[in-house]
């Protein structure tokens, strides 16, 4: 399948710059966290938790830093990807007239998305952290609701955004 999207390569606004600083800032912030708690974990640490916020889960203590390596890649990831938006899969065409915006838009929701994602693995690491020294439970029942939604409802925001700004 051929892509014929213009290739356009727009800076970076003051927002987005800031959102990249916010969710590597996230990462670095979850890594510190976990050294300076790291010598008063227990050997195992929850790896799972179930759809009732329970921990089902247990593993070796270093396995909590899988969360915090996640971010890493993710962030990596999705800022390599933000800077072209002329591959990305859009929900219309793409012409000259409606580029800017669109790519515009679809680096928005990326730069959401790796906030929210980043922010989520970010308090499952503390979650963890607290399960494991027996403070709390565990995941909240609501939590998990929540975050979908929070996730979710950025991509559907910047769908239609998307679609209603076809023209």
């Amino acid at each position: 399948m051929e892509n014929n999207q213009p290739v356009l390569h727009l800076p970076k606004t003051g927002l987005e710059k800031v959102m990249d600083i916010v969710s590597l800032l996230l990462i670095i912030i979850n890594f510190i966290y976990l050294i300076s708690v790291w010598n008063t974990l227990p050997e195992q640490v929850p790896i799972h938790f179930n759809g009732k916020g329970e921990v089902d889960g247990w593993g070796g203590r270093v396995v909590i830093w899988l969360l915090p390596t996640i971010s890493l890649f993710l962030w990596f990831g999705l800022t390599l990807m933000e800077r072209v938006p002329h591959l990305f899969n859009y929900p219309i065409e793409i012409t000259e007239k409606n580029a800017v915006f669109q790519y515009k838009n679809a680096r928005m929701m990326s730069l959401f998305l790796k906030v929210e994602i980043i922010l989520v693995l970010l308090y499952t690491s503390w979650q963890s952290v607290h399960a494991a020294k027996g403070d709390e439970g565990g995941l909240g029942r609501a939590e998990l609701p929540i975050l979908l939604i929070l996730i979710l409802g950025s991509i559907a925001f910047f769908v239609i955004r998307s679609v209603r700004n076809a023209k």
